[in-house]
């Protein structure tokens, strides 16, 4: 292994550690004599008055302000890898394409089947739908020689396009009392910051402040400000083949801030929730349906995709990987966390009730995957990781160190 690898495994590591740590911390709050104190932190407001909102509390200037960083991150991933890294071919995208569309739609039916079509909880249908891979990722880093470059490889490439519907999904269904004036102005602001791309700008500097605007005009049109995120990614140069481009610049930057500032803060205020309903809140419908989702529905999905997919011939097995290394990742690939809670939050607006319960589905889903999935992968034999997959699977995620 490189020593660059070594270094980011054990970064991947420590930020799965670290969002958990604050997960657990939150909980914790939520149900023991600082609850109260816990509640008054995250309904403090502060800063400007912003459009719609006004003044933000503390959970809005994380779920809505810092959240589109980690957008934009996700944007900014997305874009290498489609054209340059591991999606940059039909074939490569093939096997990861089937099996997160399979991951999105079975935990979707699964929890629609449990609540009912006709019900007010179907809007969180997509709670279940999307999987959390810095956390995925610190188990697989946390596993080390039992889980094959090639397996984690496959893992962040169906996170990525996860990612995609992930994002579509929020821009098209949680949307709301949509703004036209403001929606236009995004558009038209997008296509200027592509435009700079286009006419060679190669400073970060106007694409960052585009990012700012770009953000608060979303904001105001009623679609998620996090989608920002995304579409100002998407407006950065690549310079392909380039090894200090814009995108790669700022997305190496970006990174270890939103691993370990932006995405543990996030789980601390989005996972604090009263258990005090204990074993029988998980038996609500709308508990149960994303537990169900989330656990049962990503490995039906996904490991069902993969397995038709390599049985067709649609698609090729990852090398290395054993049939119980790819149902691993499978269960793995369940660990809902950040996207669920946040989908969650965006499903049920203002019912603290409905957002609470899917917080407690959402936490016993992901629990219940990472530990099936580290459990499956721990009992599998370790392998010796070869040098060139594991330096690919370091760059993928961000880690170029020439950068």
């Amino acid at each position: 292994m490189t020593d660059a690898a070594d270094r980011q495994q054990r970064l991947d590591k420590f930020a799965g550690l670290a969002l958990i740590a604050c997960a657990v911390a939150a909980v914790i709050a939520a149900n023991g004599p600082l609850a109260d104190c816990y509640q008054d932190l995250l309904h403090a407001r502060f800063g400007p008055p912003l459009p719609r909102l006004g003044q933000f509390d503390l959970h809005h200037w994380v779920a809505d302000g810092l959240m589109a960083i980690f957008f934009l991150l996700v944007g900014l991933e997305v874009k290498r890898e489609w054209y340059e890294g591991r999606l940059s071919t039909p074939a490569d995208r093939r096997l990861p394409i089937i099996a997160a569309v399979s991951g999105m739609t079975v935990p979707a039916l699964i929890f629609m089947a449990i609540v009912g079509s006709g019900s007010e909880l179907v809007r969180g249908w997509a709670i279940p739908a999307a999987t959390d891979i810095g956390f995925a990722i610190g188990v697989l880093a946390i596993l080390g020689r039992h889980a094959p470059a090639s397996v984690r490889l496959l893992l962040v490439t169906i996170a990525i396009v996860d990612d995609i519907g992930a994002v579509l999904i929020i821009a098209l269904f949680y949307a709301h009392d949509l703004d036209i004036a403001a929606l236009a102005a995004a558009l038209a602001l997008t296509g200027a910051m592509a435009a700079l791309g286009r006419l060679g700008v190669r400073w970060l500097w106007p694409y960052l402040a585009g990012f700012v605007l770009l953000w608060l005009l979303v904001l105001a049109s009623g679609v998620h400000a996090t989608v920002a995120g995304v579409l100002a990614a998407l407006t950065i140069p690549l310079g392909k083949g380039e090894a200090r481009s814009p995108l790669k610049t700022l997305e190496h930057g970006i990174h270890p801030w939103v691993m370990f500032v932006v995405v543990p803060l996030f789980g601390f205020v989005a996972a604090g929730v009263s258990l005090g309903g204990g074993m029988r809140e998980l038996a609500s419908p709308l508990p149960l349906a994303v537990l169900a989702g989330l656990f049962f529905g990503k490995q039906l999905g996904i490991f069902g995709a993969i397995w038709a997919a390599i049985r067709t011939g649609a698609a090729t097995r990852p090398p290395d990987a054993s049939w119980q290394h790819l149902y691993g990742a499978a269960l793995l690939c369940g660990i809902g966390f950040t996207m669920s809670l946040f989908i969650g939050a965006l499903a049920y607006p203002g019912n603290e009730l409905l957002i609470d319960q899917a917080k407690v589905g959402t936490l016993a889903g992901s629990l219940l995957s990472a530990l099936a999935g580290y459990a499956l992968l721990r009992l599998a034999p370790a392998i010796e990781q070869n040098r060139n997959d594991v330096q690919d699977a370091t760059e993928l995620f961000g880690a170029d160190q020439r950068n």
